[in-house]
């Protein structure tokens, strides 16, 4: 689950992370009170699950709090388009005024997972405020790693090494180190998927602060941080993601016009690599689950076809805890409630296969029933061009 960088540095706060003085608005109103409490010259951001906002106009800076004003009446509803959100943009509906301050350096720290050694790794460059995948691709010795070991935890001598190995000043490396630490912590306490600041930074003064961040939460984990479901903004995703998990459904949309619908995480997956070597292109991913009932198929066939690009819908299952029986009749079910008119190509292997392909034939709609998964992605490809 993604949140917003107020949200992020709201949580990194509790932790002892250092982070800029600053307030969210969500009218001009709101966005001129904040300036006037906060005082002097202010930041005017964005507030939208991307990166890149600077470059997309969606962070200014106002000199008083007549001008944070201006600004956020033209910032509050624009679509504000970058790298990461693809044409189509995201409007914003949130902003964060937060205090300028005097930056001296610009550096990087983050934690993910390195699958490989199954431990997170603490990431730390010189190189902040730009994107860490061009620094990893050009210049990847910039890029200093501290794995943390579970149980542990980033010790203080990791967080002095990574301070000092990114160039951080002797008279500010302890607070640095802390800084490090905290952001450490923090991650393991919120059971983060991904905890970024960019950039850290270092002001004239000598102090360190968080000017950015960027906090993803473990969907997995979220029934231990009930508290942390109420930083989820439903408008920042995908609306047919949001219909689907209300009925546990696993979603993502895609950019082509095959729809699937599989019950597995890795037959999905294999599913989209055939469509792909057949020619044709996946809608999205969907997986209903192995113990899915018609009524979840019902669900799940009516959230693919909302998807106004899909073409033609491809269905594989393996029956084993869901049967092939209730699968065909829950397909049929939804077909029949919503008129479908796009083509829908049925592979199915398992448990009461042959029920479930008489159930389809019964139906007198318009299924095509492939013979493995080869002939299914050839055969919903070709009705899908």
């Amino acid at each position: 689950m993604k949140i917003h960088e107020y949200q992020g540095k709201a949580l990194l706060a509790r932790y002892a992370v250092p982070v800029p003085r600053g307030e969210v608005a969500r009218t001009v109103d709101e966005a001129e009170s904040a300036a006037k409490k906060i005082g002097g010259s202010v930041v005017v951001k964005a507030q939208i699950h991307a990166g890149g906002r600077g470059k997309g106009g969606g962070v200014k800076i106002a000199r008083n709090a007549e001008e944070a004003r201006s600004i956020a009446g033209k910032m509050l509803g624009m679509t504000l388009v970058t790298h990461q959100t693809g044409p189509e943009g995201r409007v914003v509906q949130r902003l964060l005024i937060e205090e300028t301050l005097p930056i001296e350096h610009e550096f990087y720290l983050g934690i993910v997972l390195d699958r490989a050694q199954g431990k997170n790794v603490f990431m730390a460059s010189a190189d902040g405020g730009v994107e860490i995948e061009e620094v990893a691709a050009k210049t990847p010795e910039r890029i200093i790693k501290e794995t943390i070991e579970p149980g542990i935890g980033l010790t203080p001598f990791q967080a002095r090494k990574l301070a000092f190995g990114i160039g951080i000043p002797g008279a500010s490396a302890n607070a640095a180190a802390a800084a490090i630490v905290a952001l450490a912590k923090a991650n393991d306490a919120l059971d983060a998927s991904l905890a970024e600041i960019n950039p850290f930074i270092l002001t004239k003064d000598g102090e360190v602060y968080a000017l950015d961040a960027k906090i993803n939460l473990d969907d997995n984990a979220l029934f231990r941080h009930k508290d942390l479901l109420e930083l989820r903004d439903l408008n920042e995703e995908d609306p047919l993601e949001v219909e689907a998990s209300k009925f546990g459904l696993n979603y993502i949309k895609l950019d082509g016009n095959v729809a699937c619908m599989v019950n597995g995480a890795g037959l999905a997956m294999a599913t989209m690599d055939i469509i792909k070597y057949a020619g044709g292109s996946p809608a999205n991913f969907l997986d209903v689950g192995g113990g899915a009932n018609a009524e979840q198929i019902r669900n799940a066939f009516r959230i693919l076809l909302s998807d106004k690009a899909v073409k033609a819908v491809l269905i594989n299952i393996f029956g084993g805890i869901l049967r092939c029986d209730t699968l065909a009749t829950g397909v049929v079910a939804a077909a029949r409630e919503l008129s479908v008119k796009q083509p829908v190509v049925v592979r199915m292997e398992g448990t009461n296969v042959e029920l479930g392909r008489q159930i389809l034939k019964d139906s007198g709609l318009n299924f095509t029933v492939a013979d493995g998964m080869r002939d299914a992605a050839e055969k919903v490809v070709r009705l899908a061009a």
